[in-house]
């Protein structure tokens, strides 16, 4: 299992992003070794939301239908409570709180690897996929 980043996202939809080609080619990497993408349900509002803004409505509703082919973690009042927990204990204040949820989403599925561009999962202890 790999955890899908916001970061990888935008930059798989953006062909003009600085990370588009590293994003397809290791989320095509991935899909070939038969690896399979988990998210949860703020990554799905905050990329969505991301998408709508910059690149338009039709962005956003594509990844959207095409994120049901994701594993969906869906927080429920007890993860928004471990999310927010790790949110206020992190020193950093660069650290979203979706990053927060993310960072203790991947501890409590034992999700060691990310597919994403924001240094923070690294940071946190969690490696980048390579293939």
């Amino acid at each position: 299992m790999i955890f899908l980043d916001t970061s990888a996202i935008y930059a798989l939809a953006d062909r003009d992003d600085a990370n588009n080609a590293e994003a397809l080619r290791l989320f095509n990497a991935a899909l070939t070794q038969g690896e399979r993408f988990v998210v949860h349900n703020y990554i799905l509002v905050e990329a969505a939301a991301l998408l709508h803004t910059r690149l338009g409505k039709p962005s956003a509703e594509q990844f959207l239908r095409d994120a049901v082919g994701f594993t969906t973690i869906w927080l429920d009042e007890e993860g928004h409570g471990d999310a927010l927990e790790r949110f206020t204990q992190t020193a950093s204040t660069k650290v979203s709180f979706v990053d927060a949820a993310s960072f203790a989403v991947m501890m409590q599925h034992r999700i060691t690897h990310y597919l994403g561009f924001d240094k923070h999962f690294t940071q946190e202890g969690f490696t980048p996929f390579t293939a």
